[in-house]
């Protein structure tokens, strides 16, 4: 890839990008907050966790001073939740050894809790001016379709050596246009699914794999493993006007986050009677509910849904109201069909 590209790029881009919250500003937090949601995350989905997030911890210090219900609640339904977890321990180490704010330093941005190469490369771009490149999945593609890419471009050494294609070609002058022009252009023209956009592409000239036309097949990327598909039953405990939850283990998927009990198997109505019979359970009523996917980057979890209702509450659980398990506890999105009933 050469030095070509730049200038028409960059006048693609100001000649008309979306307008998203996090380009109105040079705020590091904001830009650092920004990317750290979009990692596995649409743009639309973005926007109103990203605003709601700044009116709660509109600092870095009130993101260091958040408990972590708070900021796991921030961040319900983005998944994920490693990001925000890492987001706040960024903030400590920023609160405790930069006074709160974000350093206008690559390696130093890079030792942070949570950001790799591309995250340090868009906020030292963006916010600082730093010519770094910023090369995430979008401009993976764009380089691997403007250089004829062969090699699969999940494996670390081809990134490593499209990285550092990007980063003898940005432009010193004007690196955070640069690096959003790329994302722009990898988001919007050159697509992640389906037919790439050729003819609105300002590099359509300079593209190798248009004019070989090898768009259809590059990038290349490895095969995927199949995920692990895990059948579990899941409880909607309740007991009077209270809903039965309970906190996941420290460590593995979802660590730490409140769920609602289940059974790794699927039950029967009979078979999970006698599970609740053993246990002491006082069930009044049984009702099965509509089963449910949810799709985890290595595991599916097929699941089996209940609603169990309780003479009595049982020791094991915490006991929220639905109100309360709206406003203030953190409830991955996985359960989201189940608790569809308790707004009947």
């Amino acid at each position: 890839m050469t030095g070509a590209v730049v200038q028409p790029l960059l006048a693609w881009y100001d000649a008309g990008h979306r307008d998203l919250p996090w380009r109105r500003t040079q705020n590091p937090y904001h830009i650092w907050l920004s990317e750290i949601m979009l990692q596995q995350t649409r743009v639309e989905a973005v926007i109103p966790y990203y605003e709601r997030f700044l009116a709660a911890c509109p600092d870095i210090q009130a993101l260091a001073d958040a408990t972590e219900e708070t900021y796991l609640k921030l961040w319900e339904g983005l998944g994920y939740y490693s990001r925000v977890r890492n987001l706040h321990k960024a903030a400590v180490v920023l609160s405790e050894q930069y006074g709160g704010q974000m350093p206008a330093d690559y390696d130093a941005l890079l030792r942070l809790p949570g950001i790799g190469d591309y995250t340090a490369g868009a906020i030292a771009s963006i916010a600082f001016g730093i010519a770094q490149p910023a090369v995430d999945g979008n401009v993976l593609r764009v380089v691997a379709r403007l250089t004829g890419e062969e090699r699969p471009i999940d494996v670390p050494a081809v990134k490593r050596d499209m990285r550092a294609q990007v980063a003898a070609i940005v432009p010193h002058d004007r690196p955070g246009a640069f690096n959003q022009a790329m994302m722009e252009l990898g988001a919007v023209v050159c697509i992640p699914n389906g037919a790439p956009r050729c003819g609105d592409c300002p590099l359509m000239h300079l593209c190798r794999s248009y004019h070989e036309q090898t768009t259809d097949w590059i990038p290349a990327r490895t095969p995927k493993k199949a995920r692990t598909k895990i059948e579990r039953t899941v409880l909607l405990v309740r007991c009077g006007e209270r809903v039965g939850i309970r906190k996941r283990p420290d460590t593995g998927l979802l660590a730490r986050m409140w769920e609602l009990p289940a059974y790794e198997q699927a039950l029967s109505a009979d078979a999970l009677r006698e599970q609740l019979k053993a246990a002491g359970w006082q069930v009044k009523r049984l009702l099965s509910l509509r089963a449910a996917k949810h799709i985890f980057t290595h595991v599916e979890w097929h699941m089996t849904g209940y609603e169990v209702e309780l003479s009595e509450p049982v020791a094991g659980l915490t006991w929220v109201t639905p109100d309360e398990l709206r406003g203030a506890y953190a409830l991955p999105s996985a359960f989201r069909s189940f608790l569809q009933v308790l707004e009947g």
